[in-house]
């Protein structure tokens, strides 16, 4: 159960920086992930948690 607060409390942490340093780019990819097609954003999301998942074993193991 902390491991995963930990990655809960890393996302929170690269999203806030992103935003410090970058406060426009999150609303242009909004504006584009809002006209792309919802199969494409399905297999993108799939494609991610894929990686991520390979990820976490490779690391993990």
């Amino acid at each position: 159960m902390t491991d995963l607060l930990t990655a809960i409390a890393l996302i929170f942490v690269i999203e806030g920086c992103i935003l410090a340093l970058f406060p426009g780019a999150p609303r242009a990819l909004y504006r584009q992930l809002s006209e792309m097609p919802a199969d494409s954003l399905r297999l993108a999301g799939l494609t991610a948690a894929a990686i991520g998942l390979v990820a976490v074993w490779l690391l993990r193991g």
